[in-house]
């Protein structure tokens, strides 16, 4: 009986490990070569600096802090008798750390200790029962490479030795134990990126390559090689040699983005950055098709006016028929400071108005006040000569002309009335030659 679980036990092992090696075969070919992850033209102008970007954040190199933590496998159960979300039965780490996380499972689930360096974590289950039927799943991971392999076997328990054995369902494994026996669930990955852990300055490189135009891939210039031990290598022709470079801290933040000074039309061609990390098995490659333009012309030099040569110039192509687009004249609301701005320049005007209008009245008064100051001086100055009575000449008309109105009034006798006309006669005028009147006290 021991002779007959022993053979079945190696039938299933080299079962699994043609299944691994048939799942694992053609991605494993597929890393082998530079793939292309990204392909594009860009276009600058001659004299500007060209920047092709090529960045990996799985290129840091300094990621790798933990180093033997950094590769963990372990086991989850779903789908059992009790249904239910997957949960986790055991893991281990590379540095030999190992967890069963039930405690019905402590002795009966085991782990090869040297599983990281053999490449062989299968999972041995002592006693199987009902409780065991399932799907497990083995998962690898790499924390630092972001790797995740899962492999799934399916369990089940019967009591009939007969029926027990393995076969491939289409999708996965499928094992059928008799109840109480041992059980293998075999995982096998003997890549190196499980099974050793190489320095990762020796592992990862970095190459630009150009091709001009015409040139096929295989026949490409190197321009540059950067290793994460920090050594640089520079190549390609000497007119583009001195003016590409790429940053110190490259494998420190994953950019290795190529920086081209002062573009001339000989830049043209195609470039590539190429990303190797042997030991995560990383190989891209990233095309930039370079195309140089004539820089734009300068904008001349605005005529100054009156000069007369903006008449005879030519007017400016307008740009928008170039483009082919529509111009969209578009109005912007005016803001509130804008407004009292407008209020302020109005409300000043005003003031300047009011003080020059008072500056007038106040003008106009000064004049008017000094031309009556000017006529009393004036006639204070003649009051000093001698006055010739001759000169006035005395108008009687008047009076005699109020006197001899004919004033009607009622009067009660004759008395009261001539005492009226009495006084209301004219009196005879008299005339007074002053002239001889002198001459006669002159005389005395």
């Amino acid at each position: 009986m021991e002779l007959r679980s022993q053979v079945l036990l190696w039938k299933l092992v080299l079962l699994q490990s043609s299944v691994v090696l048939l799942s694992s075969g053609p991605s494993g070919s597929s890393t082998a070569g530079s793939s292309v992850v990204s392909e594009s033209a860009v276009s600058w102008a001659a004299g500007a600096r060209a920047l092709l970007r090529c960045q990996s954040p799985r290129m840091v190199w300094t990621q790798d802090r933990l180093h033997d933590r950094q590769r963990v496998v372990h086991w989850d159960l779903s789908g059992g008798p009790a249904g239910g979300p997957a949960r986790r039965l055991v893991d281990m780490y590379s540095a030999g750390e190992q967890r069963v996380y039930e405690p019905r499972d402590r002795g009966r689930l085991l782990l090869s200790p040297s599983a990281f360096h053999d490449g062989n974590f299968s999972l041995i289950i002592r006693a199987v029962g009902e409780t065991d039927e399932g799907l497990y799943t083995c998962n690898l991971h790499h924390h630092y490479c972001h790797l995740y392999e899962t492999l799934a076997i399916r369990l089940e328990v019967t009591d009939n030795p007969r029926v027990a054995g393995a076969h491939w369902d289409g999708e996965k494994e499928v094992l059928v134990v008799e109840r109480g026996a041992p059980a293998l669930l075999t995982c096998v990955n003997r890549a190196h990126v499980w099974t050793d852990r190489h320095l990762e300055e020796a592992q990862q490189v970095v190459h630009w390559d150009r091709q001009p135009p015409g040139v096929p891939h295989d026949r490409a210039d190197r321009l540059l090689d950067l290793y994460a031990s920090g050594e640089r290598r520079a190549y390609g022709p000497p007119f583009l040699r001195d003016r590409v470079a790429v940053e110190a801290d490259a494998f420190a933040r994953g950019d290795f983005s190529l920086r081209i000074d002062q573009l001339e039309p000989a830049d043209e061609g195609t470039y590539s950055c190429h990303l190797h990390h042997h030991y995560c098995g990383l190989h891209e490659r990233r095309v930039f098709h370079l195309k140089v333009t004539e820089p734009a012309p300068e904008p001349p030099p605005r005529d100054s006016p009156g000069n007369g040569s903006s008449h005879s110039s030519a007017p400016a192509p307008d740009p928008t028929l170039a483009r082919g687009r529509s111009v969209i004249n578009v109005i912007v609301p005016e803001s509130r400071a804008h407004f009292f701005q407008q209020l302020g320049y109005v409300l000043a005007t005003l003031l300047l108005f009011i003080l020059l209008l008072i500056t007038v009245i106040l003008a106009t008064r000064q004049r008017r006040r000094g031309g009556y100051e000017y006529s009393d001086k004036k006639s204070g100055k003649s009051k000093g000569k001698d006055v010739n009575m001759a000169e006035f000449a005395v108008v009687t008309g008047d009076q005699a002309f109020y006197r001899s109105e004919d004033i009607q009034l009622d009067y009660k006798n004759n008395i009261l009335k001539e005492r009226a006309e009495l006084a209301h006669s004219p009196l005879p005028a008299k005339n007074i030659d002053l002239d001889r009147e002198f001459r006669k006290e002159y005389c005395k």
